[in-house]
């Protein structure tokens, strides 16, 4: 226990937190995208899908108990990871004593020179997802027990479209430099594997762009219907 609280202590724990809550929300994402391709199968095969993420694991674990160990252990892990970036963001502030005149930034990418900001979006994003899909709170005609109706109602709005567009672009960027820097944690990198590894993060990043993407842009096309 004294080990485990002394590495959460130190600048390097902090980071391995980082990693290892963002590896947790990477496989959910490409879970979550994977699920949601069979919309394109039609409205019975993608509410039997919902149905079944409710029902699975029965009669061993109640009616909707995956889904509610799936969210307790993904807002552990948003809550940590979010709470490690912060307390990291206060060492490297207090770190440099003042702030500098003169900011030159070296190696960077658009991605991460973005992530603070990003992540800040992407968790505004989650929350305003929450309501619209699942919770059906802010939803125009929520009916629930019917996923397939909600998802094409609720992309029908032109401007709730550009949002998840928008967002999306965001959790690319996110994704892109967060799982390069999760490699580099866990203490993969080096010059042989370098090149795999951010060609896999962005992969991960364009697959997850590409997929959430065409989910607003085939309804308002009408190709989902």
């Amino acid at each position: 226990m004294t080990g485990t609280l002394t590495l959460y202590a130190t600048t390097v724990g902090k980071k391995v937190i980082m990693a290892v809550t963002g590896l947790i929300w990477v496989g959910f994402v490409l879970v979550h995208l994977f699920g949601n391709l069979k919309v394109y199968s039609g409205a019975e095969h993608f509410n039997e899908y919902a149905e079944g993420l409710r029902s699975f694991g029965a009669p061993f674990l109640p009616y909707g108990g995956l889904l509610w160990i799936a969210r307790v252990v993904l807002l552990t892990a948003v809550v940590l990871h979010v709470w490690m970036a912060i307390q990291l963001t206060q060492r490297s502030v207090a770190g440099r004593g003042r702030a500098y005149r003169v900011k030159k930034t070296v190696q960077a990418t658009f991605a991460s020179k973005t992530m603070r900001y990003g992540g800040i979006a992407i968790l505004l994003f989650l929350v305003f997802h929450i309501l619209h899909l699942t919770t059906g709170t802010i939803h125009s005609n929520f009916i629930y027990g019917d996923a397939y109706h909600n998802f094409v109602v609720g992309f029908q709005n032109p401007l709730i479209a550009l949002l998840y567009v928008v967002a999306m672009v965001a959790l690319a960027l996110h994704l892109y430099h967060g799982t390069w820097s999760m490699f580099q944690t866990l203490g993969l990198n080096n010059r042989r594997w370098n090149g795999l590894w951010k060609g896999i993060a962005l992969a991960i990043a364009l697959i997850v762009l590409v997929g959430n993407v065409s989910f607003p842009l085939a309804v308002l096309a009408g190709i989902i219907a």
